[in-house]
Parts: C-alpha cells; sequence; structure tokens
C-alpha cells in the first residue's frame, strides 16, 4: 500500500436533492448504539466507525466527490475543477469515532454539516475557485488508544510515529495492528507534509460542548480559545493478595490509595480558578471481587486557559498521588499521555467569519479539537452549534434540526466566502 491509498470513488451525480443534516444523521442512527451505557461507543477502527466511515465515502461519492485514505486514515472528498492543482484547499469535517457512551452529534454532526454545506453551496450555482475538501479525521476523542486526535498529530509531526505505533487499547492490541487490519501499512503512518501543504485554511463544526449559546440564545458561534488540556496515567503498584486471607493492616492496597488520589484531583483543581480536572477511568488488576489490586491505573484529565496553571494542577497531583501512595506502602507513577498547550484560532481567519457571519457570537471552549492540533501548522477556525441540554460526552447530548441545518448554512456561507467563485 502506497502512502495515500488509492481507494477513490468519484461520480458526476449531484447530493441527495433536500438532503438535511437531521436525514442524514438519521441514516447512521442505528450505528454503534450502546446498550449498556447509553449513547454510542464508536472506537475508531471498530465495527461500527467503519461503517460510519463507509457511509461517508458512499455519501461523498453521491456527490461527486474525489474520495481518498491516506497513509494515517484521514479521509479526504476532493470538490475541484478536473486539472485543477490541489493547493490552498479551504478544507472542513471532523470525526466520526466518539468517547464510551458518547452522544450522537459529536463529531458526526459536522461530518454531516459539511454534506450538506456542499449541497447548498451546489444549489447556488457555486463553481468554487479554490478547491474544496471535507475531512473525516480517525481517532479524535482518544478513547480506544488513549492519544486524543491522533490522527491530526500524525498528520502534522506531533506525535513520534514510533510511539503511535505502539500505543495499546483495552485489549492489548497496538495500533499498528488494529490499523493494519482497517487496511493500512502501519509503516508509513507519520508526517505528511504532502497532504499537510495542501490545505489552506481548515474550519470546523462541532456541536457546542456547554452552555454558552443557550445563555446567549443564539444558534452558531465562532470558536475564539481552546483551553490547554493534557491527559496522564497515575499507575499506583502495591501488592496483590487474597481478600479472605489477608489483614488489613497487612495489606498494601493501591485501591485505597487510588481512592484518596481522586479527592486529591478535586482538590488541586479547585486551588486555581478555571482550572477543571478529572479522573474518568480507573482500572484495578487483575480485577477480581475477592482479590487485592496488585495496583491501580488511573487516567488523569487537565486543563486550563494558562498552560502554567495546567503544569502546575499537575505537579500538585503527583505530590499529592506520591504521598497517598506511601500511607498505603505503595508507589506511584505519572506518564505524560498527550499535551496540548491553549490554542488561539488564527485571527484573521476567525475575523474573516465575523465578516462572514455578522450575527453570530465569539465563544472558547474547554473541549480538544482537530482544529486545534492543525492550528500549529495552518489556519484552523471553528463554529459551534447550539446545544440545548449543554451537555455532551453523554446520551443527553442534543442538536435541534433548525440549529443543525441553520449550522450547515453558516458553514456553507463560510466555505463560498473562503473559497470564493471561479
Amino acid at each position: 500500500m502506497s502512502a495515500t491509498t488509492s481507494a477513490r470513488h468519484r461520480t458526476t451525480a449531484a447530493g441527495p436533492e433536500g438532503a438535511s443534516v437531521a436525514g442524514l444523521l438519521g441514516e447512521i442512527a442505528d450505528i454503534g448504539r450502546d446498550g449498556a451505557r447509553g449513547g454510542y461507543s464508536r472506537p475508531v477502527f471498530s465495527t461500527a466507525e467503519l461503517d460510519l466511515r463507509q457511509w461517508f465515502i458512499a455519501q461523498a461519492a453521491r456527490r461527486g466527490l474525489d474520495v481518498e485514505t491516506d497513509r494515517n486514515g484521514i479521509l479526504w472528498a476532493w470538490w475541484d475543477r478536473p486539472g485543477s492543482v490541489r493547493q490552498d484547499a479551504v478544507v472542513t469535517g471532523s470525526h466520526l469515532d466518539s468517547v464510551p457512551g458518547g452522544g450522537a452529534f459529536d463529531g458526526p454532526l459536522g461530518v454531516a454539516s459539511a454534506l450538506v454545506a456542499v449541497d447548498r453551496l451546489r444549489e447556488r450555482g457555486l463553481t468554487p475557485a479554490k478547491p474544496l475538501a471535507l475531512a473525516v479525521f480517525p481517532e479524535e476523542e482518544g478513547s480506544r488508544f488513549g492519544v486524543a486526535c491522533l490522527g491530526s498529530r500524525l498528520l502534522t509531526d506531533a506525535i513520534d510515529p514510533d510511539r503511535a505505533r505502539t500505543l495499546r487499547d483495552p485489549h492489548g492490541d497496538t495500533f499498528a495492528e488494529v490499523a493494519a487490519r482497517a487496511g493500512l501499512d502501519p509503516r508509513f503512518i507519520g508526517p505528511d507534509p504532502e497532504a499537510l501543504g495542501r490545505i489552506g485554511s481548515f474550519v470546523e463544526l462541532h456541536v457546542e460542548q456547554g452552555r454558552g449559546l443557550i445563555d446567549l440564545g443564539r444558534p452558531v458561534a465562532i470558536g475564539s480559545t481552546i483551553l490547554g488540556h493534557g491527559r496522564w496515567r497515575i499507575s499506583v503498584i502495591g501488592q496483590g493478595n487474597h481478600a479472605g486471607t489477608t489483614l488489613m493492616e497487612d495489606r498494601h492496597d493501591p485501591l485505597i490509595a487510588a481512592a484518596a488520589i481522586v479527592q486529591a484531583v478535586r482538590h488541586a483543581a479547585l486551588q486555581h480558578p478555571g482550572a477543571r480536572a478529572t479522573v474518568g477511568r480507573i482500572v484495578p488488576v487483575p480485577g477480581g471481587t475477592n482479590v487485592i489490586a496488585s495496583s491501580v491505573n488511573l487516567w488523569l484529565d487537565v486543563r486550563h486557559a494558562d498552560d502554567a496553571v495546567t503544569a502546575a494542577v499537575v505537579e500538585r497531583i503527583h505530590a499529592d498521588a506520591r504521598q497517598a501512595a506511601a500511607v498505603e506502602a505503595c508507589s506511584v507513577e505519572l506518564r505524560e499521555e498527550s499535551l496540548s498547550p491553549t490554542v488561539h484560532f488564527d485571527p484573521a481567519l476567525r475575523h474573516r467569519l465575523g465578516e462572514l457571519l455578522p450575527d453570530a457570537p465569539v465563544l472558547p471552549t474547554g473541549a480538544g479539537h482537530d482544529a486545534g492540533v492543525l492550528a500549529a501548522a495552518l489556519p484552523t477556525a471553528m463554529l459551534f452549534v447550539r446545544n440545548p441540554t449543554g451537555v455532551s460526552h453523554s446520551p443527553e447530548e442534543h442538536v435541534e434540526d433548525d440549529d443543525a441545518e441553520a449550522g450547515a448554512l453558516a458553514l456553507a456561507d463560510v466555505l463560498e466566502g473562503l473559497a470564493g467563485r471561479a
């Protein structure tokens, strides 16, 4: 397999007449449903996520777009004139993977809106002066391999490919093994200057993961910043033993230390206004009901607008974790899995979006996105669509149909303004 997969799909048919964001999302509403957690579980390269990728390829082909899969598993669907050079392209898109038990809109809303935006531009009789492309990035959530925005990080050289190849999922499978089963050649994953060099600007539409638009009473906003954030794994090592024969005073129980660490995480964040710190996953080893754990892994997420504060919170948590472990005669290790500094979206591009969408407010976000990773390499921007629940990464996440259509229309206006008319 070459660096760019030659799996291409092009037709001359225009997009489905009358297609809507809600209609497209309805087509995938049964893919990846999680009966245990509620919502959707669509880890990267799972059956569910692969089915969604095929759905996107089919939808793009129906619109006459030229679809390719690059060396990092990123899907690109191109709208350009035959023989034109794919340079200075205007790109939009998002992701199709999800957190465990996530909502229906985080990721797929941006993909469906991009498809509908193409339809709206075609209805206007637009022939773009610059190439337009829709992109779907793999492993944005990091729910399978622990590194958020893995596809865009590989593209932009923000992660060592050797490290990426050896990342393991909860079942012990490496990213290289899983990627190979999905049709990629793991030898070629990593920086792709040629693909990156084709992009002139990137605009990502996403469901808002907060209450900003609810409080403002508006359907669509322009993003200003992304809070600096990172993920760390805390490993507490104790002594595995029998739950029935080991006296309480003889135990070196890492789960007791882990419980104290979770409390310390909350306390450390509360010392810094605006900081957010979360332990969202705890895995005891070996995990038997009648077994004192030999070790416990906790995954830590810390965020703040000031990267120095993020570092200070993590340092405080690490110190408290060492103390909590020592009380139980255990040891502790802290390992950084990913770190993204605070992102300020390109001022000129953001200003241009403000001209194209004069009624849209400007809002920050505490959630990470591929647009934030790409911002280190090229001008990026974001649009947010109102979420009436204010809840995300949960089945309660929602977008009203009218707001979804308003978002797609706003995206179409932005794409037309950036790409121009031939």
